[in-house]
């Protein structure tokens, strides 16, 4: 279906592709992968024509449509629905066609009427509202909010109403860059069960590691101007690749001491007249020896959050609270809930329910509309919200931004604090504005924790992060000492960082007694209750929907028991791993000498401290292998 044969594009002299080779069936779906700045976009742009290559060839079906998200949102007076149903173009030319023909008069009209409403059948028009209105539902947009108008949304929401739009086109080839960047938990969710079965063949860029894993069928792995297909998801391809390239070093290896034999002869050789010709043989099979690659592994960002100073329990604790913008009419009330230095907590809840007001309370840029708010005088809190990448000065450089947040500070401890995020020497000077959207999330990570807060706030921390990225980040949550609140539609950070899950909705916060995969059934019983509610005939009723109700909170209530097993061997795993990093930091100090040189109480304290870690650790230990059994025996 699509043939990208020996593709060549020069960005300012640049080759950006230089002999991109790759095939793609009719009906694949393909996930296009690459570090941030490789050519994905650019890529997506060649296949729909927008730019023209330099060299080679890539080649469609005549009759293939391309569909990909208007890069302007709509913002018309026309309502969402209308907007999504404009989208099939073919239908709405069908219907004014219809409706003109049906005020005129004539035979021909007659049959031209014919013709249309035979065609508007084969293409199932009369269903058209209902399907787009379940895309909507799908993307966030309650049967209210389809009916306003689409000029009265705000930027990310409109974005979500084209993306609806192409969906609903259904395009034989759709090429989808990040669609998840405007989405939230609940519609990326919905959105992955959608392309799992699309009809057509989809391209799919995105550094979600799970929607990767669970929607292509085949990973397409941009590096170094080339194209390499690989069959599977994507953690199949990070296992092939690592295969390959340990095949490849290993070739290299036996190749070079293959060259070194050969070479080895020949100098001993070459001048004697026994082996002369021997040795010309060899200096004929060196020139024909192609040289194998050196495997050489692209340098991975990594960044840690500074360690912050321990305070006593609770950090901070909300009584009675109630939070929004209007005293009247408050978005969250009844918020009896407290913050640990220990705890990882994520954030559940479509858009619009609370879950932002809720971190700007937090982070003390809200105050609460009644109730009490208590927090230690010497809390430090960090809050990342991707709105803060639009207020960056563009015209500054990571060092000036720093000292200005800092402005007491010595130019190199300015210097360390952003090489914790990555940023070297002469990557401090670079003018903010042209730095990549990864390279701004990091510059705003080390801005955030420049005075090491016992909390940090991280609102959709991981747009514009490639998926090497985001594994740095998840290390970094995990090594950090302080409390994390976070809001994310990364399913697979949530999962590798969370031990707790609030949500949020019905204007209150509650916990979740479940995990992300218990959640995720939540939100399809709803889906599957209100498609079963739309489709009733109202003369049905009685015992046989309460037998069904009954069952259905038979088995959420069999889920949450399942699941309360399940976080207990994370929250144990989580606590030996915490002990043992502790034991560790203590063994590396008893291994001091100058620890021994110094007053025996501070020996005797920490061999004391140590003998106390060794025994929670085996106590921890045990826990998890006793919540391990039960967890098996419940599932």
């Amino acid at each position: 279906m699509l043939h990208i044969n020996d593709l060549t594009y020069r960005i300012a002299g640049r080759p950006l592709f230089n002999g991109a080779t790759v095939a793609i069936n009719k009906g694949e779906r393909v996930g296009l992968i690459g570090r941030n700045g490789s050519g994905k976009t650019t890529l997506l742009r060649l296949i729909g024509g927008d730019l023209q290559a330099d060299g080679g060839a890539i080649t469609l079906p005549r009759t293939q449509r391309i569909g990909r998200v208007a890069q302007e949102a709509p913002s018309g007076p026309e309502s969402l629905l209308e907007t999504v149903l404009a989208a099939d173009r073919e239908r709405t030319a069908l219907l004014a066609e219809a409706d003109g023909s049906a005020r005129s008069a004539g035979g021909h009209d007659a049959v031209r009427i014919a013709e249309i409403h035979e065609r508007l059948a084969a293409i199932g028009a009369d269903a058209a509202p209902a399907r787009a209105a379940r895309i909507l539902a799908g993307l966030g947009f309650d049967e209210p909010a389809q009916a306003r108008p689409c000029a009265e949304l705000s930027g990310g929401w409109r974005m979500r109403v084209a993306l609806a739009a192409l969906l609903f086109d259904t395009p034989d080839l759709l090429l989808l860059d990040e669609p998840t960047n405007h989405l939230d938990l609940e519609a990326t969710l919905w959105l992955e069960g959608y392309l799992k079965s699309y009809p057509g063949t989809l391209i799919l860029v995105s550094h979600d590691r799970d929607l990767l894993n669970r929607v292509p069928r085949k990973i397409v792995h941009l590096e170094d101007g080339k194209l390499v297909l690989y069959a599977g998801n994507y953690d199949r391809f990070e296992r092939t690749r690592h295969e390959r390239m340990e095949r490849q070093s290993a070739m290299r290896t036996r190749q070079l001491a293959q060259r070194r034999h050969i070479q080895a002869f020949i100098d001993r050789f070459r001048y004697k007249a026994t082996k002369a010709r021997q040795a010309q043989s060899r200096i004929k099979a060196l020139a024909r020896m192609e040289p194998i690659a050196s495997v050489v592994e692209q340098h991975t960002v990594a960044f840690t959050f500074p360690s912050p100073g321990a305070l006593s329990p609770p950090l901070l604790t909300l009584d009675g609270a109630s939070a929004g913008y209007q005293a009247d009419t408050p978005v969250l009330r009844g918020l009896n809930l407290r913050i640990d230095m220990d705890d990882r907590i994520a954030l559940l809840g479509a858009n619009g329910n609370g879950k932002s007001t809720f971190m700007r309370i937090l982070a003390g840029r809200l105050a609460p509309l009644s109730g009490r708010l208590v927090k230690s005088g010497k809390l430090r809190i960090g809050y990342f919200s991707q709105d803060q990448a639009e207020e960056l000065d563009l015209e500054a450089t990571p060092l000036q931004l720093m000292a200005r947040a800092l402005p007491l500070e010595l130019e190199p401890r300015l210097r360390s604090q952003l090489a914790r995020f990555g940023f070297n020497h002469g990557h401090v000077e670079t003018r903010v504005g042209d730095l990549s959207g990864g390279e701004k999330a990091r510059l705003l990570f080390a801005l955030m924790t420049r005075e090491a807060p016992q909390i940090l706030l991280l609102d959709e921390p991981t747009n514009h992060l490639d998926v090497d990225a985001r594994e740095a980040l998840v290390q970094a949550i995990n090594s950090f000492e302080g409390a994390v609140i976070l809001v994310s539609h990364d399913t697979h950070l949530i999962q590798l960082t969370a031990d707790r899950l609030w949500l949020v909705a019905d204007g209150t916060i509650e916990p979740f007694d479940g995990d992300l995969e218990d959640y995720r059934q939540v939100l399809q019983d709803q889906r599957r209750a209100e498609r079963a509610k739309g489709r009733a005939d109202t003369s049905v009723a009685g015992p046989t929907g309460g037998q069904r109700k009954e069952r259905r909170r038979a088995a959420a209530q069999a889920r949450a028991q399942i699941a309360h097993l399940r976080r207990a061997v994370v929250q144990a795993e989580k606590h030996v791993e915490k002990l043992t990093r502790e034991k560790t930091a203590l063994e590396t100090q008893l291994t001091d000498p100058e620890v021994y040189q110094g007053p025996t109480s501070k020996l005797m304290a920490l061999q004391m401290k140590f003998g106390k870690i060794k025994r929670a650790l085996a106590e921890a230990e045990e826990a998890w292998l006793r919540a391990q059994a039960e967890a098996e025996t419940g599932a």
